[in-house]
């Protein structure tokens, strides 16, 4: 049996990580002095790499001054966690983990993780919710160039053998979307994270899941698709 693969973007997608990562975005921009960006701008960045996020967030800020914002989101994230916060706090989203559960054991299934994460926030995220077993391959942000770019999901292929073909990249930004295109691979926006449906649908993404109730459903039938 060929294998298949899903591939999960992390924020906005598996956990509504939102508040932490305003919360810290506001003290990135606090260490510089300036305001911090609404919440709107802020959710749109998520899911690329952190230099890339600050950087599109002001573009007139000069690569020092955008190194010392990074250092203080990562601070920031750092007091969070030791407060109990951090990942703990940012929970898995209403039927993520059922799901999750039920795809991993069916025969001929893999899953992995593509995230704009380093690989240590990552694995704060499944110390926090208990998922990190249910994964095959994680892609981080400290491994690849930022989303969009086809890095990640290219190594998720090569790590689990399976052919794009017989992969979905499930994600809730247009950066998810773009990836997976990039790589030649299925997509599946999600309509309950931070970049609007129109937009996912504007990127291209093969399918539309409302809640995570429809994911099953709609990998099988992209993974049906030749």
């Amino acid at each position: 049996m060929d294998l298949r693969l899903a591939l999960f973007d992390v924020d906005g997608t598996l956990i509504d990580s939102q508040n932490v990562i305003a919360a810290a975005m506001e003290a990135a921009f606090a260490a510089l002095g300036r305001a911090g960006p609404d919440r709107a701008a802020v959710l749109s960045i998520v899911g690329l790499s952190l230099p890339v996020a600050v950087a599109r967030l002001a573009p007139d800020l000069t690569e020092a001054a955008v190194d010392r914002a990074v250092a203080a989101y990562k601070d920031a994230f750092v007091a969070a966690r030791a407060a109990g916060g951090g990942e703990a706090s940012a929970p898995l989203y209403p039927g993520a983990r059922a799901v999750l559960d039920a795809l991993a054991v069916r025969e001929g299934v893999v899953m992995g993780v593509a995230t704009g994460k380093a690989r240590r926030g990552l694995d704060h995220v499944y110390a926090a919710h208990g998922i990190g077993g249910l994964f095959a391959t994680h892609q981080t942000a400290d491994l690849h160039p930022s989303k969009p770019h086809p890095a990640m999901v290219l190594a998720a292929l090569a790590d689990t053998g399976v052919a794009a073909r017989d992969a979905v990249m499930v994600g809730d930004t247009t950066f998810d979307i773009e990836m997976g295109r990039a790589a030649g691979v299925r997509t599946l926006g999600v309509a309950w994270g931070y970049h609007p449906v129109a937009d996912l649908r504007a990127a291209g993404a093969d399918r539309i899941a409302a809640d995570w109730s429809e994911v099953p459903g709609a990998l099988d039938d992209l993974w049906g698709r030749a």
